[in-house]
């Protein structure tokens, strides 16, 4: 059984989630973060002392980062799969975790906080207008990237997509102007498709 800690509403404790519903995993989630709060009681900091979300429990062992969470499982639980056993493949995988924490993330936040969880009163617009001109332009390498395979890492899902695709929903559903990446379209409708996505990705935004 795993435990998870987290708010359903958060994108990082989406991929977890999405993750464990890929694989039909047994599991309990505990609200946590955000109005939930909980996240500075001493036994919450025990299994992340960075005092954030998700974090989860198992095998008698605790891990905290929404991408490590989601190679381990899928490591342990599908191997071939959304785990690939080739180097090279689950590589490339491996890169598209990296690029959605690395270049995508902190201006999707920006755009995101300022759009859904800021009063209109008191949004920085020259921020969010800086930070989702950077967002279109990294999802711009994304589109051209899915014109040429279907899924992030080749013709077959891996763990790659679980981190971009929870975050192709975000962007796709932001009150904010977008291009018409016409790839980027088919891959969500492709990701729609999938029951885990849409039970615990597809919700709305707050």
């Amino acid at each position: 059984m795993i435990k998870v800690w987290g708010r359903t509403t958060s994108v990082n404790v989406q991929k977890a989630m999405w993750t464990i519903g890929e694989l039909g995993l047994a599991h309990e989630r505990y609200d946590a973060g955000g109005a939930f709060g909980g996240l500075d009681d001493p036994a919450y900091l025990a299994m992340n002392p960075n005092a954030r979300i998700p974090v989860i429990e198992y095998e008698g062992q605790h891990l905290w980062e929404s991408n490590a969470i989601v190679r381990l499982l899928c490591a342990l639980h599908s191997e071939g799969a959304l785990w690939p056993t080739d180097p090279w493949h689950r590589a490339r995988a491996d890169r598209w975790m990296d690029w959605q924490a690395a270049s995508l993330l902190v201006d999707m936040t920006t755009v995101f906080w300022g759009l859904i969880r800021t009063p209109e009163s008191g949004r920085d617009w020259v921020a969010i207008g800086d930070a989702a001109s950077r967002v279109n332009s990294q999802m711009g390498i994304l589109d051209a990237h899915l014109g040429y395979s279907d899924w992030v890492a080749g013709d077959s899902m891996t763990m790659g997509d679980i981190a971009i695709g929870a975050l192709v929903h975000r962007w796709s559903n932001l009150p904010m102007q977008r291009p018409d990446h016409s790839h980027i379209a088919d891959y969500y409708n492709r990701l729609k498709q999938r029951p885990a996505f849409a039970e615990h990705v597809m919700i709305p935004l707050s």
